[in-house]
């Protein structure tokens, strides 16, 4: 059976003049060298620089003076390394050195991307047929360092999407790190990492208490160092330590901030070269409460750890790390427990589909289920999810990204088992969405991609990245794309 997709004509585009303010690092020697410089300054020219400094840059940022104060305070202590009292520079000065350690960054100058959409939290004050949405995209920019951004808008009974206005200022969340981690669990996620040498563990087991916390951890891990000849895999594991609990931490946005100028920008060591590809999804618990999850990939500039994102609202989030044998690109969890069990979909092999189940929502310790190969032409070098699985009364829909000759990436379509989603019940002989002429090109050409999908007014809403550079969505009529799955049962 043909499936017909509208394409709708609204591209979601990278958009430069959005930029954050972030730390600008240099070496200790340069730093030392510029603060001298600037304290060396007339208070005329002090003067001066800094009214050019707030003409130039308090309109692109929400209270660039905070700003400016948290980035002084990161190199404050090198003041020590001068001949000069703390206590004896200006709050001027303060400000000013602040302003040569910060750096704006453009998060979306490089590509606008791979894109997820959910129902908004709230859903009151719209008209029949109507829905908010929230969009959430990776926004990559210099030095191809990626975030999560957002979008959120209504769509109509006709399924046409209008955005909100889009805010201009930018924000970075308020980091807490607040995690306990517990002796045992942490030791054990440490060792799969790592397997530390018998003396080391013996040093680790008697010096960390049941249950620390992240400064806590950092205190010990310098104790160790400082108390010990550390040999360099013991070394090596030591800096892990920090590396895996860097990871667990909360963040807050201001409650005056629209959603589109939240930023999740790289907070942990974990994650410091991007955040890619958040799969969100609306999660619903046995007693029907709602949380917002995203499975996203953390990536360090030499390796990848999945993590799991929370929220209830879009102000306050959770990260944690996603622990076990799924732990790779492309996890994608269903919108409720299965038979009693958190259910996620994965591929740890970069080339098939799996499932797997856990009793835990961020350790998957039990063994991952084959769930589908390669079988079609177009999907011969890799299949993989394109997003969270949608509940229909038909089965569990799950959209695939799948790529063929000439690393072409297409869009298909899986149907699974309502109560053993281990079962598949329907696949497409033919894609959904295949690149054409005008999406072709771009960063990475002849690539669709999703990381989620909604259903709306009887339709299947599919935003999709376009050659890894912008964005759009399409549309399908469920009831046809069910049943030309049904016809392949």
């Amino acid at each position: 059976m043909s499936i017909h997709v509208e394409r709708k004509p609204i591209i979601f585009s990278p958009d430069s003049k959005r930029v954050l303010a972030r730390f600008f690092q240099l070496s200790e020697e340069r730093s030392l060298k510029i603060i001298k410089r600037i304290l060396g300054l007339s208070r005329t020219k002090q003067n001066e620089l800094f009214n050019q400094i707030l003409r130039d840059f308090s309109k692109r940022h929400r209270s660039v003076v905070s700003i400016l104060e948290k980035n002084y305070k990161r190199v404050s202590p090198l003041i020590k390394k001068i001949s000069i009292e703390e206590q004896d520079i200006t709050y001027k000065e303060h400000l000013i050195i602040g302003a040569y350690f910060t750096m704006e960054y453009s998060i979306e100058a490089a590509a606008f991307f791979n894109p997820s959409i959910v129902e908004d939290v709230d859903q009151s004050q719209l008209r029949d047929g109507e829905k908010r949405i929230i969009l959430s995209f990776r926004a990559t920019g210099e030095g191809h360092v990626s975030s999560i951004v957002f979008r959120s808008g209504i769509i109509d009974k006709n399924l046409d999407i209008q955005l909100d206005e889009v805010g201009r200022l930018l924000e970075k969340p308020k980091q807490v790190k607040n995690h306990q981690y517990e002796k045992v669990d942490f030791i054990t996620k440490l060792s799969a990492l790592h397997a530390p040498e018998e003396e080391m563990l013996a040093i680790i087991e008697r010096k960390l208490p049941e249950l620390f916390t992240y400064e806590e951890l950092r205190k010990f891990v310098n104790e160790i160092k400082d108390e010990n000849t550390l040999s360099l895999d013991s070394d090596t594991l030591s800096n892990q330590m920090q590396w895996l609990a860097s990871s667990h931490y909360e963040m807050t946005y201001s409650l005056d901030t629209a959603i589109s100028e939240r930023v999740i920008f790289p907070i942990a060591d974990t994650e410091i070269r991007g955040i890619e590809d958040a799969r969100f999804v609306k999660f619903a618990d046995e007693k029907g409460k709602i949380t917002y999850y995203a499975t996203y990939t953390a990536y360090d500039g030499f390796s990848i750890l999945p993590k799991l994102l929370s929220t209830k609202d879009f102000i306050h989030f959770k990260v944690q790390p996603i622990n076990g044998k799924i732990a790779n690109k492309g996890a994608a969890l269903f919108p409720r427990k299965i038979n009693g069990r958190y259910a996620m979909l994965c591929r740890v092999d970069g080339e098939n589909n799996y499932i797997s189940f856990s009793d835990n929502i961020t350790n998957w310790h039990e063994d991952i289920i084959l769930l589908s190969e390669p079988e079609e032409p177009w999907e011969f070098i890799q299949l993989g999810n394109c997003g969270s699985p949608i509940e229909t009364e038909r089965g569990w829909l799950v959209i695939t990204h799948c790529v063929g000759p000439m690393r072409k990436y297409t869009i298909g379509a899986t149907l699974l088992d309502l109560h053993d989603p281990t079962k598949i019940i329907g696949r497409l002989k033919d894609p959904i969405l295949s690149p054409n002429a005008e999406e072709r090109e771009g960063y990475v050409p002849n690539v669709v991609y999703s990381c989620g999908q909604m259903i709306h007014n009887g339709h299947l809403i599919i935003p999709y990245a376009m050659s890894d550079y912008a964005s759009t969505y399409a549309t399908v009529n469920l009831e046809f794309l069910l049943n030309a799955l049904c016809e392949t049962a």
